[in-house]
């Protein structure tokens, strides 16, 4: 098992660069859903701006676990699994807002192309991830036959 300190580089460089993730929550029949998120991560602290009522809202009211999956050509892989917390104040949601506004690209956009009426748009919302376990796996320790780095909170 490895430490925050030996992960850290890695993890913050692959979810910049891929930045795109498949994001799987369980459904009310106990069954997978996922769909594409962009997180924005503060080292082990994810943000997803996203919609506030949406499938997903209903999905993690009853499971607030989330899995992430991030992949790239090169087979750089990043999974990460994560507990969920919706963050509905509007000091945290302007936070984000800005902190995505900032962000150079790819990992930065504008959030108004999805939120037109801004931080006080009743659609948008703010999901805070909380890390449990990250998986780091490349080409190169696949095809050495090494199994992936894990960390653990």
């Amino acid at each position: 098992m490895a430490s925050w300190d030996e992960i850290a580089t890695t993890f913050d460089e692959r979810v910049r660069r891929i930045v795109w993730c498949t994001a799987t929550t369980i459904d009310a029949n106990g069954r997978p859903f996922s769909r594409i998120l962009h997180p924005v991560w503060e080292g082990r602290t994810g943000w997803i701006a996203t919609g506030r009522h949406t499938l997903k809202t209903k999905h993690l009211a009853a499971n607030a676990n989330v899995s992430l999956g991030y992949w790239d050509p090169k087979h750089d892989t990043v999974m990460v699994q994560a507990s969920t917390e919706w963050c509905d104040d509007e000091v945290t949601k302007r936070r984000v807002w800005e902190l995505i506004r900032n962000a150079p690209p790819p990992v930065g956009y504008d959030p108004a192309l999805f939120w037109n009426g801004g931080v006080r748009d009743p659609s948008y919302g703010v999901l805070r991830l909380t890390l449990h376990r990250i998986d780091l796996l490349g080409a190169q320790e696949m095809t050495a036959g090494k199994g992936a780095t894990v960390w653990r909170a």
